[in-house]
């Protein structure tokens, strides 16, 4: 039956700090509700995992850039709350429905298959064991964050593309901005045009200048094969070194620390490294690195969860309470690295199905057996209450890992 539901949900820092607990009220009492972000934009909230999979599949909730922005013009966000996009960074696959989906994802659709990404692994094992040695010969107290979760899968994803070393500590200052879910609009505006200028100059480096790079190729079908606007392979570098890299960061950080608050866990990991694959999963599952997916707009209006959304209105879809929905997983709350986490929606689903999951699956394999090879007696260096989570409606991540390599953990 069609119903109207008239709870709102604030997407505030309290619900940062804590959504599974935000999360396992409304699958209960209010499936699919209205929230607020930060901002002041008005939103669909979906929460149960049928509901959410249904949302992600669904044609009615599109996903094309242009239509996207007119219905924001139409909701009541004041200017001074908006940032300015930078047009160049828009025309990606996550802002276009099919047909332009299904030709720009196929562009590089082959550099991400499953057997190709396999190929990386030697590399990505080499780059773990250089920052494992750098860690090792450093302090015993490190931001895990810092010194291994983010270089592993910047440094895969620049050297894939061909991004300079020097460029990359700039990149990823630029990624947080705009991830950010808060009042600072000017810095994000101003992280925006930075980060599109940089990828303007990039695009026209690679096209004087090619290499045997991603991005090299990229730029020359492009040119030789009319398949890509100027503003579309900007954009297409933009998605590809920001996803590239953010899902891994936090799929590190989240499962270290949910590994490191359950020590049993963690040694019964240690003691069978060849169950890595299913603990990534179970991970990606338990607390992934992308919590709402990102902006869907209703074509018509649209029955969710026997909540009717009118056309024309913003749908967020929690992939992070879908995945601890029990009607879908068992005991959802637990860390269990035995469980078939199979057809969790960490990656999304359908058609906008992340297009890096096998390279971030590999990443975090090559991750966790680094990390846990080498560093046995790792602990948290700080109460686990201490730790803060990024204000981000789209990323769940830590802003700080503190740990210590040597096990001496602080008292609680």
């Amino acid at each position: 039956m069609t119903r109207t539901d008239a709870t709102v949900v604030a997407l505030d820092e309290a619900f940062f700090a804590d959504p599974h607990a935000v999360y396992a009220t409304l699958r209960t009492t209010s499936p699919v509700t209205r929230a607020l972000t930060p901002v002041g934009l008005s939103v669909w909230l979906v929460t149960r995992y049928d509901d959410a999979r249904a949302a992600l599949a669904d044609p009615r909730l599109s996903k094309d850039g242009d239509r996207l922005a007119a219905v924001l013009d139409r909701h009541t966000v004041t200017s001074q709350r908006r940032v300015s996009l930078a047009a160049e960074l828009l025309r990606h696959m996550l802002n276009s429905d099919p047909p332009d989906h299904t030709r720009l994802r196929k562009l590089v659709g082959r550099a991400f298959t499953v057997r190709a990404i396999a190929g990386l692994r030697p590399r990505i094992e080499q780059i773990a064991t250089e920052l494992a040695d750098r860690m090792a010969a450093g302090p015993a107290e490190v931001d895990l964050l810092d010194t291994f979760a983010f270089p592993l899968p910047m440094t895969v994803i620049c050297e894939l593309l061909g991004v300079p070393d020097v460029d990359r500590t700039a990149f990823r200052g630029w990624t947080r901005s705009l991830l950010a879910t808060d009042d600072d609009t000017l810095e994000r505006t101003a992280a925006m045009a930075a980060m599109a200028q940089y990828l303007v100059d990039l695009v026209a480096d690679k096209r004087a200048r090619p290499g045997e790079d991603m991005l090299s190729a990229i730029v020359a079908a492009s040119e030789h094969a009319d398949r890509l606007s100027p503003d579309e392979t900007v954009a297409m570098a933009f998605l590809l070194l920001v996803a590239g890299h953010e899902t891994t960061v936090n799929l590190i950080g989240n499962g270290m620390l949910a590994l490191l608050r359950r020590p049993d866990r963690l040694a019964g990991l240690r003691a069978d490294p060849d169950l890595t694959p299913r603990a990534v999963e179970e991970f990606l599952r338990f607390d992934g690195p992308v919590d709402l997916a990102t902006f869907r707009h209703t074509t018509e209006p649209v029955e969710i969860g026997g909540v009717t959304v009118p056309a024309g209105e913003i749908v967020l879809v929690a992939l992070s309470s879908a995945n601890r929905d029990p009607a879908r997983f068992p005991d959802p709350d637990e860390l269990d690295l035995q469980r078939e986490a199979a057809g969790h929606l960490g990656f999304g689903f359908g058609l906008h199905h992340c297009l890096g999951a096998p390279l971030a699956r590999l990443e975090g394999d090559v991750a966790f057996r680094t990390l846990l090879a080498r560093f046995p007696a790792m602990a948290l260096a700080v109460d686990p209450a201490a730790l803060t989570w990024r204000s981000s409606i789209l990323i769940r991540g830590l802003t700080r890992l503190p740990v210590r390599l040597d096990g001496q953990q602080r008292p609680a």
